[in-house]
């Protein structure tokens, strides 16, 4: 072969070679282009998979508390406002719902026991042209522990001609800014309504007051008649006898104090309840028979 045709035998392999090399240069950068397109995630792709993620596991809004949020929290809560407040009221719910515990029973049961007896007494002063009419100028009442529940001075609805002051401890001053007879007569039946009232001459106490309460639930330490007879030979005795007799303690020495009094005759009670409410069972019982 000429050299000619040698040299245009060798131009065409050589251009077929590189027409080869390129074709597979063009094949390996399409397909890493391929590659490096399925490598790239769009941002619509990754928010449609967190959405979908989030779905899933049911992802609520983070509920504001009012109490961490101070005065703000209707702003800080936003949106969730309304569930931030529907959550408080089922935990509300939830906690009154929730049964009380053993020790929480027996507190409420241990102050409904020392409540549902009360004792009372009242300080009267004089009206009238004789001073020899009553009207109320202090009541008191205490429950069963002696603790004060009410004591109340009253204003006068008449004039006073006696304060009777070395025995009921009343002075003007303490009733001129008493409280209104009316409201303070409300309370005291709201207070003594279906409890057992200890006292010592509650009728007197009754009478000024202007109420009455069911002679079954009165436990006045005037009439009790086995402690009469023990004491004064069936007479009635004064509070201060029997309270000395039964308590030992010595009473009224000076001016009254109704507090004191209604204190004393709750005592004198106490000591003697149980003999006493088996002596009105068996009354009770005879008079059914009878």
């Amino acid at each position: 072969m000429s050299a000619t045709p040698r040299q245009k035998q060798f131009d065409m392999n050589r251009s077929r070679a590189n027409n080869l090399d390129s074709s597979r240069s063009g094949s390996a950068n399409n397909k890493n282009t391929t590659d490096s397109t399925k490598n790239v995630v769009s941002p619509q792709h990754n928010q449609r998979k967190l959405q979908a993620s989030m779905e899933r596991l049911q992802v609520q809004q983070v509920n504001t508390s009012r109490r961490a949020a101070g005065s703000n929290w209707m702003a800080a809560a936003g949106g969730g406002a309304a569930a931030a407040a529907g959550s408080e009221n089922q935990d509300a719910k939830a906690t009154e719902s929730a049964p009380l515990s053993k020790s929480a029973r027996m507190r409420m049961k241990k102050k409904a026991h020392r409540n549902r007896i009360l004792a009372m007494d009242c300080e009267m002063v004089g009206v009238g042209h004789n001073t020899r009419d009553d009207m109320l100028a202090r009541v008191s009442i205490v429950n069963r522990m002696g603790h004060v529940l009410l004591d109340k001075y009253v204003k006068p609805r008449k004039e006073v001609t006696d304060y009777r002051t070395s025995v009921s401890g009343i002075r003007p001053q303490d009733i001129a800014n008493g409280e209104d007879f009316a409201a303070v007569q409300n309370e005291v039946m709201k207070l003594i309504h279906g409890r057992i009232l200890v006292g010592h001459g509650l009728r007197n106490d009754l009478a000024v007051l202007g109420i009455r309460h069911p002679f079954h639930d009165i436990r006045d330490t005037s009439h009790y008649k086995p402690l009469c007879k023990l004491i004064s030979n069936t007479h009635t005795p004064s509070l201060k006898r029997l309270t000395k007799a039964v308590l030992g303690q010595e009473i009224q020495t000076g001016e009254h104090n109704s507090v004191e009094d209604a204190r004393a005759a709750m005592g004198i009670y106490n000591r003697v309840a149980v003999d006493w409410e088996k002596y009105l069972e068996k009354k009770r019982h005879q008079q059914q028979h009878y």
